[in-house]
């Protein structure tokens, strides 16, 4: 039986209803209403079409009445508002905006998609001809109209949705200075604290002026025609174009109107099957209340992939075929600048919100795991958060990175919508090539992780419990190499690398509560695993490892930090605005000169860059480029340490890039000057390949931050000085078995593990070779080359039978005040 459908709203919810009825029904009658001149246009693609991603206009109008009547005979009337409805006549009441006249029509059934409207709350000055919002093509021809005629340099968005940070960023892309004021502690809100802070560093350093935690006061005209944002905490920031974004309200007037059942927040209440309290009105999108699909909670989430399978769902129920809508689960994802953030499920401020507790009703996991192979090109990680409760079952996840994070996040939300656990996610198996993904997948690490949790294998240990440790009974371990402390560390932490933790058991107290940490938390789960088997019965891991940490406590509390910012040195004028990058360009500036470093492994980013560093002159620009993805962070701490100026970094397609001036802003200087015991020294005893290698790449990873390494060889340790060629010299019968034991140089090495007749040792060079890390001879040439002092202890020599003519050119002869000379100027001191 053929029934006449009017549907009120034309975009998404509704458009999709109308079509997917037409293909169910040929016979029946329907008819769209739209008050605005177009339907099923690209509201998310608005922002990119003002900032240029999105060249062409008419690539937003996904269709239009005359297409849409065509292909599905489809009565779409735009510019036509419905003004109210009559349940009992089952009719609405329309206005012909275009020829402003009022009628009548009559309907079978009646679907709502009214949509929502942005918020314009009552602050003093908000009707200025320069503040827009952004919600339709009409708002986007206004706002693309104003930035095209009136080229305007400063902007001010008001909120850190999605909206607010994709607009930021493509008036950033058209040279905008721009600030982003958001009223809570974090931009985007369906993600959590520490997770929303990685896009927080991320916008500071493409210069975006981020006010986080301060309102709107009101706002002022000036005689220049621009406006001063003039925030509830005192704080101005002068603009010339502002846009809001402070959030949207249900277009719900209608069905308040004709005294539907609503909510609190003007949401329609519908059932399952999306009708509302009148069984002949149907309505979907932003203005219903929907079924949270973890917390079965009511809520309202105005997304546009739930608002297009609701019309679809709709229009089945319609055509008597009956369709329930299971609830929404809130997977979004946004591009913000060059990052990528994501989200499905439950957040974890809503479970603490409802009343649920850590450890008791849920847990947590962070781990930082590559996009892909991580010795193919363009391997970037990315972070991952997973929520899961005490059986196992995934809650949620969001996932903030560079590459990949969409496919990721897609595995992450089918697996909660068909109540997956992390067991299941560790089983997945999951498309593998080097260039897409690792053989063990992130999600697949992330379900290993979330196991070792919940099975007792590893107890973790967040960011935000670290300041409650009580130090008097805590030891903060350190198993990362020595060469990344320089880059950073939690303050009062001591080192011991993972590879020498089962020899030095006796260094740590198993009274203490032993909080471990590496990078990312790998390492630190290895070095639990020893402890907890060795007697340590009190190990925590830090959950998601120093890159975590450093990016939550090293901007919020230096003092929880050893000498490492993730923030980028951005300073602001007395308006907020972000002082200009031309700024140093003003300055005398020489030679610029190019370096690409790609394929390198940490240090040898830095290595080189101080390398090229030493032969330019003050004032000459370096760029580097490298594909080491901690290159970003390391570099801001290499340049603040060293005196040079960071003027701007960037992620390029597979590489990251940054730009430094040699000197100071306003501040030229010749040579990076150390502090007062700023050296470096280090006892070398061992003759072992792996020790003298990790002594290598640590001693020029310091040279490389300008430090004074003094490496003093003894014993067997100096095995790795001698020549590789035999050296013909008098030697006694003692001296010359010494020297028919050991091995005469670096190139005859054995491993301490796994050497198994010298194999071990070929291997590890092989392996290297394969991955472009520098050979053990290459490393002590550029040892050499970065004024590395090399000392053999002169007593060792005489008892091992070693002549001075036996050693490589360019080692020092010495005793133990030497040795302890250096030392005493040393704020590291290393035995190996």
């Amino acid at each position: 039986m053929s029934k006449k459908v009017l549907i009120v709203g034309g975009v998404a919810g509704g458009a999709s209803t109308a079509a997917r009825l037409r293909r169910m029904d040929e016979n029946s009658e329907i008819i769209m209403f739209e008050r605005g001149e177009y339907i099923s246009f690209a509201n998310c693609g608005l922002p990119y079409y003002i900032g240029g991603t999105i060249e062409e206009r008419n690539a937003l109008l996904l269709q239009t009445p005359e297409a849409m009547n065509a292909r599905f005979n489809i009565d779409v009337r735009v510019n036509n508002e419905v003004l109210s409805i009559n349940k009992d006549k089952k009719e609405v009441i329309v206005k012909d905006l275009k020829e402003n006249k009022e009628y009548r029509e009559s309907y079978d059934v009646l679907v709502l998609s009214p949509g929502s409207t942005p918020l314009r709350p009552p602050i003093k000055g908000i009707d200025a001809s320069n503040i827009f919002t952004l919600w339709n093509i009409p708002d986007t021809d206004r706002i693309k109209g104003y930035v095209d005629e009136k080229k305007p340099k400063r902007a001010t968005v008001i909120g850190g949705g999605f909206i607010g940070l994709e607009m930021a960023e493509n008036l950033h892309d058209r040279g905008l200075d721009v600030s982003i004021v958001e009223m809570a502690d974090q931009v985007m809100a369906p993600i959590d604290y520490e997770m929303a802070q990685i896009a927080h560093n991320h916008i500071r350093s493409k210069d975006v002026n981020l006010v986080l935690e301060d309102g709107v006061k009101e706002f002022k005209q000036n005689n220049d025609g621009s406006t001063t944002v003039v925030l509830q905490s005192g704080k101005e920031i002068v603009s010339d174009i502002i846009i809001l974004s402070i959030g949207i309200r249900p277009n719900s007037s209608l069905a308040k109107v004709a005294d539907l059942e609503m909510n609190k927040r003007g949401g329609i209440i519908v059932d399952e099957y999306l009708r509302t309290s009148d069984k002949s009105i149907y309505a979907l999108g932003d203005a219903i209340e929907v079924i949270d699909f973890n917390t079965k909670d009511k809520t309202m989430v105005p997304l546009a992939g739930p608002a297009n399978k609701q019309g679809r769902i709709a229009a089945n129920n319609i055509a008597g075929r009956e369709e329930a809508y299971k609830g929404t689960q809130g997977t979004s994802i946004a591009k913000v600048f060059d990052l990528t953030v994501a989200n499905t499920g439950i957040n974890e401020k809503t479970l603490k919100r409802n009343g649920k507790r850590y450890r008791e009703d849920y847990f947590t996991s962070i781990i930082h795991s590559k996009s892909n192979a991580g010795y193919y090109p363009g391997a970037i990680p990315m972070t991952i958060k997973l929520i899961f409760d005490k059986d196992g079952k995934v809650l949620g996840s969001q996932i903030v990175g560079y590459t990949g994070v969409d496919k990721r996040i897609d595995v992450l939300a089918t697996a909660i919508r068909f109540n997956s656990t992390v067991y299941d996610l560790k089983e997945l198996e999951l498309a593998y090539a080097p260039p897409y993904s690792s053989a063990k997948d992130p999600v697949n690490m992330a379900g290993f992780t979330a196991e070792n949790i919940l099975k007792g294998d590893v107890d973790v240990i967040h960011w935000h419990e670290m300041k409650d440790l009580d130090m008097d009974k805590t030891i903060i371990l350190d198993v990362r190499e020595a060469i990344e402390r320089e880059l950073g560390y939690v303050k009062g932490s001591i080192n011991i690398e993972v590879n020498e933790l089962r020899n030095r058991l006796d260094e740590l107290d198993k009274d203490k509560l032993i909080v471990i940490y590496c990078a990312i938390g790998v390492r630190g789960y290895i070095a639990t695993r020893i402890l907890k088997q060795n007697g340590f019965n009190n190990v925590k891991n830090l959950s998601g490892g120093y890159t975590t940490y450093s990016c939550m406590f090293c901007q919020e509390d230096g003092d929880m930090c050893g000498g490492h910012t993730c923030d980028a040195e951005v300073e602001y004028d007395e308006a907020g605005n972000p002082e200009h990058i031309e700024d140093i360009h003003q300055e005398e500036i020489g030679e610029t000169v190019k370096l690409n470093a790609c394929g390198l492994q940490c240090p040898g980013p830095i290595m080189q860059v101080f390398k090229k560093m030493k032969e330019m002159k003050d004032g000459d620009v370096l760029e580097v480029e490298a594909t080491d993805p901690g290159f970003m962070s390391d570099i801001k701490t290499w340049c603040k340490r060293t005196g040079n100026t960071l003027i701007s970094t960037e992620k390029r397609d597979k590489s990251f890039a940054a730009i430094i001036r040699k000197g100071v802003k306003n501040k030229p200087t010749t040579a990076p000057v150390a502090n007062p015991r700023e050296d470096k020294s280090m006892v070398v005893f061992s003759g072992d390949l792996d020790k003298a290698i990790a002594s290598f790449i640590i001693a020029n990873g310091a040279a490389a931050m300008g430090r004074k390494v003094t490496m003093f060889f003894t014993f067997w340790g100096l095995n790795v000085l001698r020549k590789h060629d035999k050296i013909n010299v008098n030697k006694g019968f003692m001296d010359k078995m010494f020297g028919a034991m050991m091995p005469r140089g670096s190139r005859r090495l054995g491993l301490s593990r796994m050497n198994m007749a010298g194999m071990g040792s070929k291997m590890i060079r092989r392996v290297m070779q394969d991955k472009n890390i520098d050979s053990l001879e290459d490393l002590i040439l550029k040892a050499q080359e970065n004024g590395v002092r090399i000392v053999a202890c002169a007593m060792s020599m005489d008892v091992m039978g070693i002549t001075e003519e036996e050693l490589i050119d360019g080692v020092e002869m010495g005793g133990v005040a030497n040795y302890l000379g250096a030392a005493e100027e040393s704020d590291v001191n290393l035995f190996i």
